[in-house]
Protein backbone atom coordinates (compact mmCIF):
# COMPACT_ATOMS: atom_id res chain seq x y z
CA UNK A 1 0.00 0.00 0.00
CA UNK A 2 3.11 2.36 1.07
CA UNK A 3 4.58 1.29 -2.40
CA UNK A 4 0.92 2.46 -4.47
CA UNK A 5 0.84 5.88 -2.66
CA UNK A 6 4.02 6.62 -3.64
CA UNK A 7 3.60 5.61 -6.91
CA UNK A 8 0.14 7.72 -7.15
CA UNK A 9 2.22 10.78 -5.96
CA UNK A 10 4.74 9.99 -8.33
CA UNK A 11 1.63 9.98 -11.76
CA UNK A 12 -0.55 12.44 -9.89
CA UNK A 13 0.24 15.18 -12.45
CA UNK A 14 -1.05 12.95 -15.28
CA UNK A 15 -4.41 12.33 -13.99
CA UNK A 16 -7.39 14.13 -15.03
CA UNK A 17 -8.10 16.36 -11.90
CA UNK A 18 -12.09 15.75 -12.01
CA UNK A 19 -13.54 12.50 -12.30
CA UNK A 20 -14.45 11.53 -15.03
CA UNK A 21 -16.74 9.01 -14.08
CA UNK A 22 -20.84 8.99 -14.61
CA UNK A 23 -23.12 9.17 -11.40
CA UNK A 24 -23.59 5.57 -10.50
CA UNK A 25 -20.66 4.10 -12.36
CA UNK A 26 -18.66 3.09 -8.88
CA UNK A 27 -21.78 1.79 -6.97
CA UNK A 28 -22.55 -0.02 -10.35
CA UNK A 29 -19.05 -1.32 -10.49
CA UNK A 30 -18.96 -3.05 -7.09
CA UNK A 31 -20.43 -6.29 -6.24
CA UNK A 32 -24.39 -6.15 -4.88
CA UNK A 33 -23.91 -8.01 -2.10
CA UNK A 34 -21.09 -8.12 0.78
CA UNK A 35 -18.22 -10.95 0.05
CA UNK A 36 -18.13 -13.89 2.13
CA UNK A 37 -14.22 -14.78 1.97
CA UNK A 38 -11.77 -12.26 1.69
CA UNK A 39 -9.76 -11.29 -1.18
CA UNK A 40 -5.83 -11.36 -2.37
CA UNK A 41 -4.29 -8.56 -0.89
CA UNK A 42 -3.19 -7.57 -5.03
CA UNK A 43 -6.60 -7.90 -5.95
CA UNK A 44 -7.96 -5.26 -3.61
CA UNK A 45 -5.20 -3.27 -4.84
CA UNK A 46 -6.61 -3.93 -8.60
CA UNK A 47 -10.10 -2.87 -7.47
CA UNK A 48 -8.41 0.32 -6.55
CA UNK A 49 -6.70 0.80 -9.14
CA UNK A 50 -9.88 0.25 -11.83
CA UNK A 51 -12.60 0.60 -10.21
CA UNK A 52 -11.97 3.26 -7.47
CA UNK A 53 -9.12 6.31 -8.94
CA UNK A 54 -11.50 6.20 -12.14
CA UNK A 55 -13.80 8.16 -9.55
CA UNK A 56 -11.19 10.01 -7.48
CA UNK A 57 -11.41 14.10 -7.54
CA UNK A 58 -7.43 14.58 -7.16
CA UNK A 59 -7.55 17.26 -4.63
CA UNK A 60 -3.50 16.63 -4.28
CA UNK A 61 -2.56 17.36 -8.12
CA UNK A 62 -0.63 20.30 -8.89
CA UNK A 63 -3.48 20.82 -11.39
CA UNK A 64 -6.02 21.42 -8.62
CA UNK A 65 -7.72 24.76 -8.26
CA UNK A 66 -11.63 24.29 -7.02
CA UNK A 67 -12.67 25.12 -3.53
CA UNK A 68 -9.69 24.87 -1.42
CA UNK A 69 -6.52 23.86 -0.98
CA UNK A 70 -6.33 20.23 0.52
CA UNK A 71 -2.46 18.85 0.37
CA UNK A 72 -1.23 16.09 2.22
CA UNK A 73 2.56 15.99 2.57
CA UNK A 74 4.87 12.65 2.91
CA UNK A 75 5.86 13.11 6.39
CA UNK A 76 1.70 13.88 6.98
CA UNK A 77 1.25 10.73 5.19
CA UNK A 78 3.40 8.44 6.98
CA UNK A 79 2.43 10.52 10.56
CA UNK A 80 -1.53 8.80 9.59
CA UNK A 81 -0.07 5.65 9.37
CA UNK A 82 1.65 5.60 12.74
CA UNK A 83 -1.55 6.70 14.15
CA UNK A 84 -3.73 4.12 12.46
CA UNK A 85 -1.20 1.55 13.61
CA UNK A 86 -1.00 2.44 17.35
CA UNK A 87 -4.98 3.10 17.52
CA UNK A 88 -4.67 5.26 20.29
CA UNK A 89 -8.04 6.70 22.29
CA UNK A 90 -7.08 10.01 23.74
CA UNK A 91 -10.69 10.87 24.97
CA UNK A 92 -8.90 11.07 28.51
CA UNK A 93 -5.38 11.51 29.63
CA UNK A 94 -5.10 8.20 31.69
CA UNK A 95 -6.23 6.53 28.14
CA UNK A 96 -2.82 7.22 26.78
CA UNK A 97 -0.73 10.28 28.17
CA UNK A 98 1.51 10.45 25.38
CA UNK A 99 -1.50 11.38 23.15
CA UNK A 100 -2.71 14.31 25.42
CA UNK A 101 0.76 15.87 26.51
CA UNK A 102 1.96 15.41 22.90
CA UNK A 103 -1.46 17.36 21.39
CA UNK A 104 -0.74 20.26 24.09
CA UNK A 105 2.67 20.48 23.84
CA UNK A 106 2.64 20.78 20.04
CA UNK A 107 -0.43 23.59 19.82
CA UNK A 108 1.63 25.38 22.34
CA UNK A 109 4.16 25.18 19.79
CA UNK A 110 1.84 26.50 17.41
CA UNK A 111 0.95 29.76 19.36
CA UNK A 112 4.66 30.18 19.60
CA UNK A 113 5.38 29.86 15.48
CA UNK A 114 2.33 32.16 14.66
CA UNK A 115 3.13 34.71 17.52
CA UNK A 116 -0.21 34.47 18.78
CA UNK A 117 -0.98 35.61 22.81
CA UNK A 118 0.34 34.07 25.64
CA UNK A 119 -3.75 33.28 26.44
CA UNK A 120 -3.91 30.62 23.96
CA UNK A 121 -0.70 28.35 25.58
CA UNK A 122 -1.96 25.46 27.46
CA UNK A 123 -0.39 27.12 30.84
CA UNK A 124 -2.97 30.19 30.69
CA UNK A 125 -6.50 28.74 29.36
CA UNK A 126 -5.73 24.63 28.35
CA UNK A 127 -4.46 25.29 25.50
CA UNK A 128 -5.73 24.76 21.99
CA UNK A 129 -7.24 20.98 20.90
CA UNK A 130 -7.04 19.79 17.09
CA UNK A 131 -10.30 19.48 15.48
CA UNK A 132 -11.12 16.62 13.02
CA UNK A 133 -12.67 19.63 10.76
CA UNK A 134 -13.18 23.07 10.12
CA UNK A 135 -16.48 22.80 10.51
CA UNK A 136 -16.71 20.80 13.96
CA UNK A 137 -14.40 23.37 15.21
CA UNK A 138 -17.06 26.14 14.11
CA UNK A 139 -19.89 23.91 16.01
CA UNK A 140 -17.75 23.49 18.77
CA UNK A 141 -17.56 27.30 19.14
CA UNK A 142 -20.57 28.01 18.81
CA UNK A 143 -21.75 25.98 21.41
CA UNK A 144 -19.50 27.55 24.27
CA UNK A 145 -20.66 31.12 22.79
CA UNK A 146 -24.56 29.91 23.36
CA UNK A 147 -23.61 28.32 26.50
CA UNK A 148 -21.73 31.57 28.04
CA UNK A 149 -24.90 33.81 26.48
CA UNK A 150 -26.95 31.53 28.59
CA UNK A 151 -25.54 31.70 31.70
CA UNK A 152 -24.95 27.67 30.55
CA UNK A 153 -28.50 26.41 31.28
CA UNK A 154 -29.41 26.44 27.07
CA UNK A 155 -27.60 22.58 27.15
CA UNK A 156 -30.60 22.21 29.93
CA UNK A 157 -33.35 23.88 28.56
CA UNK A 158 -32.78 23.88 25.33
CA UNK A 159 -32.61 27.09 22.68
CA UNK A 160 -36.33 29.71 23.40
CA UNK A 161 -35.18 30.40 19.25
CA UNK A 162 -33.99 34.30 20.22
CA UNK A 163 -30.54 33.10 19.90
CA UNK A 164 -28.51 35.10 17.02
CA UNK A 165 -25.19 34.28 15.24
CA UNK A 166 -23.16 36.59 13.00
CA UNK A 167 -20.79 36.25 9.87
CA UNK A 168 -20.18 37.61 6.44
CA UNK A 169 -21.83 36.28 3.16
CA UNK A 170 -18.62 34.69 2.20
CA UNK A 171 -18.55 32.56 5.20
CA UNK A 172 -18.25 28.59 4.33
CA UNK A 173 -21.76 27.15 4.64
CA UNK A 174 -20.54 24.72 7.47
CA UNK A 175 -21.49 27.29 10.18
CA UNK A 176 -24.85 27.07 8.72
CA UNK A 177 -25.12 23.27 9.67
CA UNK A 178 -23.43 24.46 12.98
CA UNK A 179 -26.56 27.04 13.91
CA UNK A 180 -28.88 23.92 12.86
CA UNK A 181 -26.91 21.69 15.47
CA UNK A 182 -26.31 24.22 18.02
CA UNK A 183 -30.06 24.76 18.23
CA UNK A 184 -29.92 28.17 17.05
CA UNK A 185 -31.48 27.83 14.00
CA UNK A 186 -30.01 29.03 10.49
CA UNK A 187 -32.93 31.47 10.50
CA UNK A 188 -30.90 33.57 13.35
CA UNK A 189 -27.75 33.33 11.73
CA UNK A 190 -27.37 36.93 9.81
CA UNK A 191 -25.51 37.01 6.96
CA UNK A 192 -23.42 40.39 7.00
CA UNK A 193 -22.67 42.02 3.95
CA UNK A 194 -18.88 42.83 2.62
CA UNK A 195 -16.62 45.13 0.94
CA UNK A 196 -15.37 45.17 -2.42
CA UNK A 197 -12.68 42.70 -1.25
CA UNK A 198 -15.55 40.53 0.10
CA UNK A 199 -14.87 40.92 3.48
CA UNK A 200 -16.91 41.79 6.50
CA UNK A 201 -18.27 45.14 6.94
CA UNK A 202 -17.76 46.34 10.46
CA UNK A 203 -20.15 49.10 10.22
CA UNK A 204 -22.90 46.36 8.64
CA UNK A 205 -22.04 43.79 11.75
CA UNK A 206 -22.69 46.85 14.35
CA UNK A 207 -26.11 47.94 12.78
CA UNK A 208 -27.40 44.34 12.25
CA UNK A 209 -26.65 43.90 16.25
CA UNK A 210 -28.30 46.62 17.64
CA UNK A 211 -31.31 45.71 15.28
CA UNK A 212 -31.51 42.31 17.11
CA UNK A 213 -31.29 43.72 20.32
CA UNK A 214 -33.95 46.22 19.45
CA UNK A 215 -35.99 43.58 19.04
CA UNK A 216 -35.55 41.28 21.70
CA UNK A 217 -32.64 38.96 20.79
CA UNK A 218 -30.00 37.64 22.44
CA UNK A 219 -26.51 38.16 20.38
CA UNK A 220 -24.05 35.49 21.06
CA UNK A 221 -21.83 34.73 18.28
CA UNK A 222 -19.88 36.30 15.41
CA UNK A 223 -16.83 34.73 13.24
CA UNK A 224 -14.34 36.32 11.29
CA UNK A 225 -12.40 34.87 8.43
CA UNK A 226 -8.97 34.87 7.72
CA UNK A 227 -9.40 33.33 3.99
CA UNK A 228 -12.97 32.73 3.22
CA UNK A 229 -12.63 29.22 0.83
CA UNK A 230 -15.01 31.55 -1.93
CA UNK A 231 -12.11 34.06 -2.31
CA UNK A 232 -10.00 33.93 0.33
CA UNK A 233 -10.74 37.05 1.56
CA UNK A 234 -9.45 38.64 5.22
CA UNK A 235 -12.13 39.90 7.07
CA UNK A 236 -10.57 42.69 9.38
CA UNK A 237 -10.40 41.13 12.64
CA UNK A 238 -9.36 44.24 14.64
CA UNK A 239 -12.70 46.17 13.73
CA UNK A 240 -15.07 43.41 13.94
CA UNK A 241 -13.19 42.03 17.52
CA UNK A 242 -14.08 45.47 18.48
CA UNK A 243 -17.78 45.29 18.09
CA UNK A 244 -17.98 41.83 19.16
CA UNK A 245 -16.37 43.16 22.65
CA UNK A 246 -18.38 46.25 22.83
CA UNK A 247 -21.12 43.70 23.17
CA UNK A 248 -19.88 40.73 24.74
CA UNK A 249 -20.03 38.32 21.70
CA UNK A 250 -17.77 35.45 21.69
CA UNK A 251 -15.33 35.73 18.66
CA UNK A 252 -14.16 33.00 16.52
CA UNK A 253 -11.84 33.49 14.02
CA UNK A 254 -11.79 31.19 11.37
CA UNK A 255 -8.37 30.21 9.56
CA UNK A 256 -8.93 27.33 8.26
CA UNK A 257 -8.19 28.31 5.05
CA UNK A 258 -5.28 30.76 5.06
CA UNK A 259 -4.34 31.33 9.22
CA UNK A 260 -1.56 28.99 8.26
CA UNK A 261 0.30 31.77 6.30
CA UNK A 262 0.78 33.98 9.75
CA UNK A 263 3.76 31.24 10.06
CA UNK A 264 5.52 34.29 7.58
CA UNK A 265 5.90 37.62 9.47
CA UNK A 266 5.05 39.35 6.57
CA UNK A 267 1.66 37.83 6.48
CA UNK A 268 1.38 38.20 10.40
CA UNK A 269 -0.91 41.32 10.09
CA UNK A 270 -4.04 39.39 8.91
CA UNK A 271 -4.27 38.05 12.54
CA UNK A 272 -4.02 41.22 14.47
CA UNK A 273 -6.96 41.19 16.35
CA UNK A 274 -6.98 37.78 17.65
CA UNK A 275 -6.16 38.51 21.07
CA UNK A 276 -9.47 39.66 21.76
CA UNK A 277 -11.04 36.64 20.58
CA UNK A 278 -12.35 33.67 22.20
CA UNK A 279 -11.37 31.12 19.76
Amino acid sequence: MVDWIADYHSRIESLPVLSQVKPGQIRASLPESPPAQGEPFEAVLKDVENLILPGVTHWQSPNFYAYFPCNASGPGILGDLLSSGLGVQGMLWSTSPACTELETHVMDWLVTMLVLPEKFLSTNTGGGVIQDTASSAALCALLAARERATNYVSNQKGCDGRMVAYASTQTHSSLQKAAMIAGIGSANLRMIEVDENFAMRPDALASQIEADKRAALVPCFVCATVGTTSSNAMDPIVDIARVAHKHNLWLHVDAAMSGTAALCPEFRHFQNGVELADS
